[in-house]
Parts: structure tokens; C-alpha cells; sequence
């Protein structure tokens, strides 16, 4: 049933599907086209079975000890493939009997447990009724007299011990409540399964309702790729021609960097120019106003040392010092034989009476004019490719409208209806027929419980009415009671184990058998390995289920991709290679709506030669200003003057020093008048030396620069022109080679678009366009969940419980026996005349004691009498 299930839920989907449908992926690009609608399945095929989980593995791991085989795929293949009894002598042939050796090699732990269940089944009740008989002759423990024995009572409390184990094991651990338990998870499962079930049909119908928008959506996409071709088109300019002019600037803005850099150096050359005069000016009159002023300075310096007071003593020798140090007071730097520079800047300013950067600045405007050139030249080519835009557009539409989608889902949508309202319809039936199993294994527990009862109150009784001082012919009637109730549960035993043991034995042999030849190799997948065999479902065909589907077996689908597929939520045009059916590449055939694109931008022709870089005169401007002569100034000149300072030594220092040794003088006019004279010194330096040094500063970055600027200046003026000039060529001459590179990639771009609309759809239909993860769920739901996880594991579990009950039942009975003596009133007891040898004990109720040579019963009148009455 479960592969005739799956087969009919492929089928269904087959024709669903030879309307492809397209999941979104977006594609790598500059296009976005969005997600290809889909609403969220609401069936999770998963169970999770909870706390009872534990049994379940529990029960699994058993199974593993009695089958530890792996599933025997080529064994049942070769079963499938065989046929018996179509003749006589089949069974006798050699292979068959090899086959069905090897089948019970495989079966051989289900066929063992069997046999030993069906012993049991067939001796526990004729053991029952012999040992029944038995008693009846006073035999088996049924002549109601016990004799005495120094370990009575360790005997006694070693039996209970071990009843009250039997019977917790048999009610707790592998007992009833195991069986109970996985009775009552089956009903639960059953009742719960109808919202499963529904969740199962809804998926079904949102995977048969989604399936027109998603075609709809894909189709209205091609707009989104058309929209962005038509942009392209419009902005031809900004993206052909700004592409043609990225090309050609590779080697024009270079050239035309370089002319513009050279108009500002011609200007920055005026500037130094001017500077370098301006200083050496500035320095020739400094100067000399500064050897006038240190002069003076020593003069009166020279008449403050020849005062009287430095011939003192004390004065003399410091005198001496700073009379000593007078010649440092002197110009170092000598600017009146620098050579002038105005033969140059006159030369530059003639050559700045044209403005160069003007003249670049035109090439510039251009240069940067390509893109509106492009546009004016493709007017009439661009208004025709929109048309053939417009109509592959329109050729789309009406090639999806002939597609008979809406018809097929309708036939679906009517097929699943009527399926949704048979299920629904004999539901109700199930839950009654599960509410009569539920009922029968009820009952079975019930049978078990009953012995439990029996047993506990014949341990209760017994226990707590036990009175070690009383003969066993004198004991209580709680304690009777007890060991009464011991041999009840015996006896229900026999009546029952049997009963027990038989649905035990068949659920076992069935439910052990789907575990390990349908549910686990539906998990690791190979049980659809076996049902993808060739010829094995049909003898003519090779795969039965595109022989089904194509009507052609020839065709490699297999159940096993089919269901992986499916569980990725794959595309079912994918998953079930409706290629074969309607190959969509033939209809996305990019050819198909590119050639005319392509053929309609190829004949874009674009002329340049209108651009001028660089005129004649701006040219001519360039070589003027090479021949201005700056590269014969004697820069080595001002550079050896202006490295030398403007004074010898530091003035600011020697006025600190002046001022030091005034200060070693005595008090008087004389360290006054020195102080004067080095107060005068630092305002020549912060007045005449401090302007002097910064116009010197100027004089060197001007002079630096110059230099600089006319190191090869002639070279470097042609190779300006030279570039300028190859630039030039490049648009005149060689422009329509860059023109073609570069139309042909954006005729790649405009094409690209539509090769990523056409992968898209693809990949869309491939992975999620009718993605079939509801016909996933559908068996996930009909095998892993309904047969394996209600089903299967609760009726492993539950003959797992009964049984292990039905098998502790046998030392149940044993210690029942055994313990029924201690706690039921005997008919006679063991009773001593060798009072001498072996002393006797009396208690309130009668004697008793031990004989060493001969024991004999004696006849109790008064316990008779009792029995006869009660």
C-alpha cells in the first residue's frame, strides 16, 4: 500500500508539473527579480514521541539482538524477481532453495523468539493442567502439610523477595505499564493524526493554488529585465559613450594632464621669477643697511672698552674678551653681485599673454562632449531595437498562454478534494476500529493486572498476617487468605499466559518484521534503492517510474532522487525530469531573443574626429616657454649666497654673551653702557636681520623651484606635445577599433540581461517553482510517521511489555508457589515424642519441635473442624 501511495501521489504531481514553475533565486548581476512567490508549508514531517521515546529504543536495541542482519537488498530482489509455484517443481529447484535458505538465515532471530513463544503458547497450559492434577492427588505441593526446618523463615523471606521482584519487574520495567503505556500512545497518535492529515492536504492545495502566480510572476519579470535594457538604451550615452571615452582617456587625459600641469608650471615660473627679483632687492638694500648699523655698533662698543674703568684690575681682562670679539660683528652673505632675472620674466609674461589652460580646458570640454556625440549618433538604431524588445515581450506572453496549466491544476484541485473528503469521511471509522484495539489490549493488561492484584494481596496478607509463633496448623485467617490469593494468581496464570503469549507472538513476528524490512530502510533510503531495481515492479521495464510517468522506461528517474529532490523542496520539473515531457531550454533558448538585439547594436557607427585637444597656438605656446632661457640662470650663484647666514656670527647670542660678561664687571657705568649696547644688538637682529632671513627663505624656494622647473625643460615641453599629439591620432584615426571593442560589450550587457532572466527561470524552475516538499511530507507522513512511528513502535512496545509479563510470569508462579506453603493453614503438622533428646516449645496455640530418628503427621481435629465451618 505504501509504495502504491507514493506512486499515485508522483503521479498526481506529474501532471501538476508540466507547467513549469519557477522558485527565486536572484541571479549574479545587476539585475534583481525579486523572490518568486511561495507560501510557507505547514506540515512538519517530523515526530518527536517524547518521554516514550526511551521504550522505543529501548525496543529497537532488542530488535537489533534478535535481527543484527543489515537489510537484505539483494535477497529481496532476488524473491521479487522469482517466480514460485507456476510450475510444480518450483520449490525444488536449486536457487529457490538457496533463496528460501537464505531467507530463514535472515529470519532466523524472529524464527527462533517465534518457536520459543509457541512452546510457550502450547506447555505453559498443559503445564497448568498437570500440575493441577497433581495437586488434586496431594502431590506438587497440594497435601496440605509443611514440614519444619531450621531455615523456614529465611526460606520464606527469600521467596516473597523474589515474588515482589517478579512482580514489579512484570509491572513496571518491561511489564504493563510498558504495554499500557504504548497502548494509550497509539490512541493518542490516532486521534491527533487528523490534524496531521489535513495539514497534509492543505500543503496540497497551496502547492496546486501557487503554481499559476509563480508562472504569472515569471513571465511579468521579463519586464523587469526589458525595463533595464530599454534604461541601458536610454542612457546610451552615459554608458556607451562614456565607456568609448573611459578607453580613449586612457591615453587623452594623460596628454591633456600633462599640458594643463605645464600651464601651471609656466605660471608658477612667473611667480619665482618675480620672487627672485623682488628678494634679491630686498636682500641688496638690507644689507647694506645692516653693515652700516654693526658699524656703528663696534665704533661705540670700541669707545666704551678705551673708558679708565676697564683698566681696573678687575675689568681688564673681560675687556679684553669683548674688545677681542668686535670683528665678529659683520654681514656675512653679499647679495650686490647676484645676476638679475628680468630678460626671463619678460619672456614669460609674453608667453602667458596667451592662457594656456584655457586652451586645455577646451579639449577637456571636448573630450568629456563623447557621450552626447553617441547619442545624437544612434537615434534611429536604438528606437528600433526597442521594438524588437517590445515584441519578444509579447511572443513570451502568448507562448506561456498556450500552456494548458489552469485546466491540469483544476482536474487536481477536483482529484484532491475528493480524496480530502473520503479521508475525512472514514475517519470517524478508524477511531472506532482504534477504539476497539485500544479496548482488546486494555483487556490484555487487565489480565496481567489481575495477576499482579492476586499476587500483592497474597504478599500483603501473607506479610502482615504472618505470626512466626503459630503452627502451620493453627495460622491466621489473614495469613490463609494470603497464600489463598498466592494460588489464585497461580491459577490465572495458567488461564491466561497462554492467551497473553499468542498476540504477543504475532505482534511480534509483524511488527519486528516492518521495523526491519520497511521502516529502517525507508530512513537510510534503501528501500527505495530496491524499488528502483530494474525490472522489478515490471519485467519490461527497466524504470518503473518514468514507464509510469513518460511511457518510457528507458528514462533514468528513480523514487529514491525523486524523494530526495523533494525533501530539498526542489522544483518538480527537476525532480521528476519533465524535460522529457516539455524541454523549457528550447523555449529559453537566448538565440532565440538576442539575434536581433545584437545584429541592431553591431551596426552602431560613431564618429569622433570633431574633437580637438590642443590647437596650433597652444602648441606654439608650449615651445615659447621652453626657449624663455630659465635654464641659464646661475643658480649655483644665489645658492652658495643664500646657504651662507646674513651675519658672521649670531647676534642674539653675542648680545647674550655681551650681557653675561657686563655682568661680571662691577657695579657702575661701565656695566651699564655694556648692557645698552646689547640691548641695541638684538633690536638690529629682530628689525633688520629677522625681514632679512625670511626674504632669503623666499629667495630659496623660488630659486629651488626655477631650477626644478628647467631641468630638461625642453624635453619635457615635446613630450607633452608628443602626447598630446599620439592622443590626437588616437581619436582620429584609431577611435572606431575602440568604438567597436566597446559597442560589442555594450551589446554583451544589453544581451547579458536577458541571459540572466533566462537563468534565472531556469534555476526558478529547477528549485522553486512547484516545489514538491508537500509530496516529500505526503510519504513522510504516510510511512515514517502513520506506519512506523504510531503504528510500528507503539506495537513493538506494546508486545515488548506484554511479553516480557507473560515470560516473568513463569517465576511469578514459581514463588507463589513456593510462598503459599508459609502462609496457608496446614491440614497436619510435624509434631516430636523424643521430648528428651530434643526439647519442645510450646506457644499459646500448640507445641511443636524436631525428632531426631521419626516424624509422623497427626491428625488435627480442631483445624478441621475450623475448615469445615469457614
Amino acid at each position: 500500500m505504501a509504495v502504491e501511495l507514493c506512486l499515485l501521489l508522483l503521479l498526481f504531481c506529474g501532471s501538476t508539473i508540466s507547467e513549469v514553475q519557477p522558485i527565486y533565486k536572484p541571479p549574479p548581476g545587476t539585475l534583481d527579480f525579486g523572490f518568486v512567490p511561495a507560501k510557507t508549508y505547514d506540515t512538519g514531517a517530523y515526530h518527536e514521541p517524547g518521554p516514550i521515546g526511551i521504550l522505543f529504543k529501548i525496543v529497537h536495541a532488542f530488535l537489533y539482538l534478535v535481527q543484527p542482519n543489515s537489510f537484505p537488498q539483494d535477497l529481496i530482489r532476488k524473491l521479487a524477481q522469482q517466480k514460485f509455484g507456476n510450475t510444480q517443481g518450483d520449490y525444488q529447484k536449486p536457487e529457490n532453495v538457496v533463496l528460501t535458505l537464505q531467507a530463514i538465515y535472515y529470519e532466523i532471530g524472529f524464527i527462533v523468539s517465534a518457536a520459543l513463544g509457541l512452546l510457550f503458547i502450547l506447555l505453559l497450559p498443559l503445564v497448568g493442567l498437570c500440575f493441577c492434577m497433581c495437586r488434586c492427588c496431594d502431590n506438587c505441593g497440594g497435601e496440605m502439610h509443611q514440614r519444619q526446618k531450621k531455615n523456614a523463615d529465611c526460606q520464606r523471606s527469600c521467596f516473597a523477595t523474589f515474588l515482589f521482584v517478579a512482580s514489579l519487574i512484570i509491572r513496571q520495567v518491561v511489564g504493563v505499564l510498558c504495554a499500557y503505556a504504548a497502548n494509550q500512545h497509539l490512541t493518542n497518535q490516532v486521534r491527533g493524526a487528523k490534524k496531521l492529515v489535513n495539514s497534509n492536504f492543505k500543503d496540497l492545495k497551496i502547492f496546486l493554488n501557487d503554481t499559476p502566480a509563480q508562472i504569472d510572476y515569471l513571465v511579468s519579470q521579463y519586464n523587469t529585465t526589458k525595463d533595464k535594457a530599454l534604461s541601458d538604451l536610454n542612457n546610451v550615452g552615459p554608458l556607451l559613450g562614456s565607456r568609448v571615452q573611459e578607453q580613449l582617456g586612457k591615453e587623452v587625459r594623460p596628454a591633456l594632464d600633462a599640458a594643463l600641469t605645464m600651464a601651471g608650471a609656466i605660471r608658477e615660473t612667473k611667480e619665482a621669477l618675480e620672487n627672485v627679483s623682488v628678494s634679491v632687492e630686498v636682500l641688496q638694500e638690507g644689507t647694506e643697511r645692516l653693515h652700516a648699523n654693526l658699524t656703528d655698533v663696534k665704533m661705540h662698543l670700541s669707545n666704551t672698552l678705551n673708558d679708565s674703568a676697564c683698566s681696573a684690575a678687575q675689568a681688564a681682562s673681560t675687556c679684553n674678551i669683548i674688545r677681542n670679539s668686535l670683528n665678529q660683528l659683520n654681514i656675512n652673505a653679499n647679495f650686490s653681485g647676484l645676476p638679475g632675472v628680468s630678460s626671463q620674466l619678460a619672456k614669460v609674461n609674453d608667453v602667458l599673454k596667451i592662457d594656456l589652460s584655457s586652451l586645455v580646458q577646451k579639449g577637456y570640454a571636448a573630450f568629456n562632449d563623447t557621450p552626447d556625440l553617441v547619442v545624437n549618433q544612434t537615434r534611429n538604431i536604438l528606437s528600433d531595437i526597442k521594438n524588437v524588445l517590445e515584441s519578444i515581450g509579447s511572443n513570451i506572453t502568448t507562448f506561456t498562454k498556450t500552456l494548458p496549466v489552469q485546466k491540469i491544476l483544476a482536474d487536481l484541485t477536483i482529484y484532491l478534494t475528493q480524496s480530502e473528503a473520503y479521508v475525512q469521511d472514514y475517519f470517524p471509522v478508524v477511531e472506532q476500529y482504534d477504539f476497539y484495539r485500544w479496548l482488546g489490549c486494555l483487556i490484555l493488561c487487565c489480565m496481567v493486572v489481575l495477576i499482579l492484584v492476586f499476587y500483592y494481596l497474597g504478599l500483603l496478607c501473607g506479610t502482615c498476617g504472618y505470626d512466626k509463633h503459630a503452627s502451620p496448623t493453627t495460622r491466621g485467617c489473614i495469613s490463609n487468605t494470603g497464600g489463598n490469593f498466592l494460588m489464585a494468581g497461580v491459577g490465572f496464570s495458567f488461564l491466561f499466559s497462554w492467551v497473553l503469549m499468542i498476540v504477543v507472538a504475532l505482534t511480534f513476528v509483524t511488527g519486528g518484521n516492518v521495523e526491519k524490512l520497511v521502516c529502517e530502510p525507508f530512513e537510510d533510503k534503501t528501500l527505495f534503492k530496491v524499488l528502483d531495481t530494474p525490472y522489478l515492479l515490471n519485467q519490461h521495464w527497466k524504470n518503473y517510474l518514468s514507464g509510469i510517468l513518460f511511457k518510457n522506461p528507458n528514462i533514468n528517474l528513480t523514487f529514491e532522487k525523486v524523494y530526495s529532490d523533494c525533501k530539498e523542496n526542489k522544483g518538480i520539473y527537476t525532480s521528476l525530469h519533465l524535460e522529457h515531457l516539455f524541454n523549457i531550454n528550447e523555449f529559453l533558448n537566448i538565440s532565440m531573443y538576442t539575434e536581433d538585439v545584437a545584429l541592431k547594436i553591431e551596426h552602431i557607427q560613431i564618429n569622433l574626429s570633431k574633437i580637438i585637444l590642443l590647437d596650433e597656438i597652444g602648441k606654439e605656446n608650449l615651445l615659447n616657454f621652453s626657449s624663455s632661457g630659465i635654464e641659464g640662470i646661475n643658480f649655483a650663484a644665489y645658492l652658495t649666497e643664500i646657504n651662507k647666514s646674513v651675519t658672521k656670527v649670531d647676534l642674539l647670542s653675542f648680545a647674550n654673551d655681551l650681557e653675561a660678561r657686563a655682568d661680571q664687571l662691577p657695579k657702575g657705568a661701565l656695566e651699564n653702557a655694556l648692557k645698552g649696547h646689547a640691548n641695541n644688538i638684538r633690536m638690529i637682529h629682530n628689525q633688520q636681520v629677522v625681514p632679512l632671513e625670511q626674504a632669503m627663505s623666499t629667495l630659496n624656494q623660488s630659486i629651488r623651484l626655477l631650477k626644478r622647473t628647467s631641468s630638461e625643460l625642453m624635453v619635457k615641453v615635446k613630450n607633452v606635445i608628443s602626447a598630446v599629439n599620439a592622443a590626437q591620432l588616437l581619436i582620429n584615426n584609431n577611435a572606431s577599433q575602440v568604438i567597436v571593442q566597446e559597442t560589442k560589450k555594450y551589446m554583451d550587457t544589453i544581451v547579458g540581461y536577458f541571459e540572466q532572466y533566462i537563468e534565472w527561470v531556469k534555476e526558478s524552475i529547477a528549485m522553486e517553482v512547484a516545489a514538491c516538499k508537500p509530496i516529500a511530507n505526503v510519504i513522510d507522513t504516510a510511512v515514517d510517521i502513520f506506519l512506523c512511528s504510531y503504528i510500528t513502535d507503539s506495537v513493538n512496545t506494546f508486545w515488548f511489555g506484554l511479553g516480557g509479563s507473560s515470560i516473568f510470569l513463569i517465576p511469578a508462579i514459581i514463588f507463589a508457589v513456593k510462598l503459599s506453603k508459609y502462609y496457608r493453614r496446614m491440614d497436619t503438622e510435624d509434631v516430636y515424642d523424643d521430648v528428651e533428646t530434643i526439647p519442645m516449645k510450646t506457644t499459646e496455640n500448640g507445641n511443636n519441635g524436631y525428632h531426631k530418628e521419626h516424624l509422623y503427621g497427626i491428625h488435627n481435629p480442631v483445624f478441621t473442624s475450623s475448615v469445615e465451618q469457614w
